[in-house]
């Protein structure tokens, strides 16, 4: 349990039985009554934010999130398989679990993973990857990079939009926070 002057960015607290990070707070004393402490909270399992109040030196819950290294290994159906990089025991994941990002994985990637309580809370996909291009419309020999933008099929299936002149075969990188092009490799 901690008290709401322990609070700070990035805390993770349980409250009425969801796992919430806190993303600010400011202490409010006013001049008449007792002090508070406004927050911002966002749910890790459905990542909507809420704001919330508390009485100054309520006491919450905060939540033990283990942030564990797997390696992704391969996909199976909606499940996604992975294995712990210290203990190399095999983990299974649903495509709810992992939201969007799933759309940039590739085989033999490293990535981070947050756990809370055996539950999958959030994942950290390296910032850029490169992948290859597998299927769009041919390129025209007068392009250039300002000239335009078509959709490119990637090897994990992710759709994208990319300059006229990225050809089927191409290895491009990508931005996973966005999901945008940044260049050709």
């Amino acid at each position: 349990m901690i008290g709401t002057n322990q609070f700070k960015n990035g805390i993770t607290i349980i409250l009425d039985g969801a796992i919430y990070t806190i993303l600010s707070f400011q202490h409010v004393k006013p001049g008449k009554g007792g002090a508070f402490v406004r927050t911002k909270l966002r749910n890790l399992k459905y990542g909507n934010v809420i704001d919330k109040t508390f009485r100054s030196g309520e006491k919450v819950e905060q939540a033990f999130i283990e942030q564990k290294k797997v390696q992704f290994l391969y996909h199976h159906g909606h499940f996604y398989h992975f294995m712990d990089q210290d203990t190399f025991e095999e983990m299974e994941f649903s495509q709810e679990q992992l939201s969007e990002k799933v759309k940039f994985l590739k085989e033999n990637m490293v990535i981070s993973v947050a756990m809370c309580e055996g539950a999958i809370t959030d994942i950290n996909l390296p910032t850029f990857v490169e992948l290859k291009v597998e299927d769009t419309e041919p390129g025209l020999r007068a392009d250039t990079v300002k000239a335009g933008s078509k959709t490119a099929t990637l090897e994990t299936g992710a759709e994208i939009s990319v300059p006229l002149f990225i050809n089927k075969g191409d290895m491009i990188k990508i931005d996973t926070r966005s999901g945008t092009y940044i260049g050709r490799v």
